[in-house]
């Protein structure tokens, strides 16, 4: 098994005539991170679905999981779709009112027959692994506080065991202190278990704190990728060094 995950070259998405992502490259091995970094329209959330298969490319190479994406047929993608989990950025939205958490995590392992009974014991261990009780199983989303929220949908990502997770500006809805609590438990987690994940945020200091590399978009390119630590303290695009310096938790932040 190939140590690289995603392989994407010179990736193109267009809309008619408007350009969202130009000539993007990215390559990620297994086990590591990459933080996606950028303004709101810098294409981030285009990438990330051009990832799990709902956008589909003008151009340029997107294979993710031995998988070439842009010439997978619909079942292929059916099946990689589930090992590609895609985690919200509203949790509250994502999860239906109508079902209860234990009702939401057996579908996302057994969509055609969604038995909480043939499921418990799993469904027990991912709500406590992301620091809920167990018997929360048979509560609905309307009885969670907005940090209780994310982690269902943490779970509810995870529990299938995917290849690749895409946590899109997760913790953007949530209070400081409940942000802080969700990135410590996503990246205890992420060692634990070795996942591959690509972190969305315009946030850079949140990035800093879960990704072991660092892309940044602007305008649909890619002005400058490399580790966290060499693109945290040695930036070489302007456009990085605006956003560390706009960013309270950079080291180069700067109040002007």
């Amino acid at each position: 098994m190939s140590d690289t995950l995603i392989n994407i070259a010179d990736l193109n998405v267009s809309f008619g005539d408007a350009h969202i992502l130009r000539d993007v490259d990215l390559r990620l091995e297994r086990g590591r991170t990459v933080g996606i970094v950028g303004e709101s329209g810098s294409g981030k959330s285009t990438l990330a679905k051009a990832m799990v298969g709902t956008v589909k490319p003008s151009s340029g190479e997107l294979w993710v999981a031995g998988l070439d994406v842009r010439s997978a047929t619909r079942r292929e993608l059916a099946r990689y779709r589930r090992s590609v989990q895609m985690i919200p950025q509203d949790p509250f939205s994502s999860l239906s009112p109508r079902q209860t958490v234990g009702q939401t995590l057996a579908e996302a392992v057994d969509p055609r027959r969604a038995r909480v009974a043939h499921h418990t014991d799993l469904i027990a261990h991912w709500l406590e692994r992301v620091g809920l009780d167990a018997d929360m199983i048979h509560r609905y989303p309307h009885e969670f506080s907005g940090g209780q929220r994310q982690r269902i949908a943490l779970a509810r990502g995870l529990i299938v065991e995917p290849e690749l997770v895409i946590a899109d500006e997760i913790t953007s809805a949530l209070d400081v202190s409940v942000q802080s609590q969700i990135l410590d438990l996503l990246d205890e987690i992420r060692q634990s278990l070795g996942l591959t994940m690509a972190f969305i945020s315009h946030n850079l200091a949140v990035v800093q704190r879960v990704s072991d590399d660092v892309m940044v978009l602007y305008q649909g390119q890619v002005v400058e990728a490399g580790p966290v630590a060499q693109i945290y303290s040695d930036p070489q695009h302007w456009y990085t060094r605006r956003l560390l310096a706009a960013d309270p938790g950079s080291p180069t932040f700067s109040i002007g």
